[in-house]
């Protein structure tokens, strides 16, 4: 089924004023609020926790430009659907296959941050012909070798109480501003995130549902890597890809890759913190806009 009852949003942006369409396509077996602008080559944005397609608000515009920018609330997230199951990387990047498919888009380049990074990782390993270029940011590839010193201390304290099954959304319930807030403030190092898209992410996390659905990809991560060791041991990946760090990844997850990726370069940008595209999203876009564009 195509898209339903397109909206029009302006954005307020650091650069300025900028107009996305919200439109709802089935995908995935599930309906994704999908935020789209611009025209030209496709790119598809996958963002992670806490987040919503409003993670990109200050490179849409920019993006928008030259690009078609396609920007979907994941599965569980924001205004798309809510299924029990189905927050494994395989699956999610399935989502975005098919949403793709739904748009009419025979090839993309695919940005991932923090949970977004395993599904676009796998679309790209699994579908080299219709990921043109990979972007993947401040995340972990679960299960995969060179993150071992990030992880000297042990995983960040979150994932294992994201990751039980009904626990976090029960102790969270009424105080989601609070919870949401420090991930933001930690996320751009004590700068914050402006109130209109820090509003945006609360509304999005508020309520026992809305936060069960964004720990699906914590509850997962078993299946997850699975899914990442058995797509290592069996291809490479071929596509130019870029990996970009900041605070507090680093280059783990280049580290990550660099035994399996044929084309990887790896940035890493100083005094950004983990949520780089509201954080430091010209210091992005100096890197993410000729990256794109030597596909073309």
């Amino acid at each position: 089924m195509g898209a339903l009852s397109p909206t029009t949003v302006t954005l307020a942006t650091r650069s300025g004023p900028a107009e996305v369409t919200l439109r709802r396509v089935r995908a995935g077996g599930v309906g994704l609020n999908v935020a789209l602008a611009g025209r030209g080559p496709a790119v598809l944005l996958l963002h992670g926790f806490p987040h919503t397609w409003r993670l990109w608000t200050d490179v849409i515009g920019a993006l928008a430009a030259g690009h078609r920018v396609i920007a979907p609330d994941l599965r569980g997230f924001g205004d798309s659907d809510r299924p029990a199951d189905g927050y494994d990387a395989g699956t999610l990047a399935d989502d975005a296959e098919q949403l793709l498919a739904a748009l009419g888009v025979a090839s993309a380049a695919v940005v991932g941050i923090d949970a977004g990074t395993p599904p676009a990782f796998l679309l790209a390993m699994r579908r080299p012909g219709l990921v043109r270029r990979l972007v993947v940011m401040e995340s972990l590839l679960g299960g995969l070798p060179g993150a071992e010193e990030f992880l000297a201390q042990g995983p960040p304290w979150w994932f294992g109480f994201h990751g039980e099954p009904g626990l976090a959304e029960s102790v969270l319930a009424g105080h989601e501003r609070t919870y949401v807030e420090w991930f933001l403030d930690r996320g751009t190092l004590g700068r914050g995130v402006r109130p209109d898209v820090r509003d945006a992410f609360v509304a999005a996390y508020t309520g026992t549902e809305a936060l069960r659905g964004a720990f699906g990809p914590y509850r997962a991560a078993a299946v997850s890597g699975r899914q990442l060791r058995a797509a290592v041991a069996g291809a490479r990946l071929t596509v130019p890809a870029l990996a970009i760090g900041a605070h507090p990844v680093g280059r783990a997850l280049e580290r990550q890759l660099r035994p399996y990726a044929d084309r990887l370069t790896g940035h890493v940008l100083a005094d950004c913190g983990h949520i780089v595209p509201l954080d430091r999203p010209d210091a992005l876009l100096e890197l993410l806009l000729p990256f794109l564009a030597a596909g073309r």
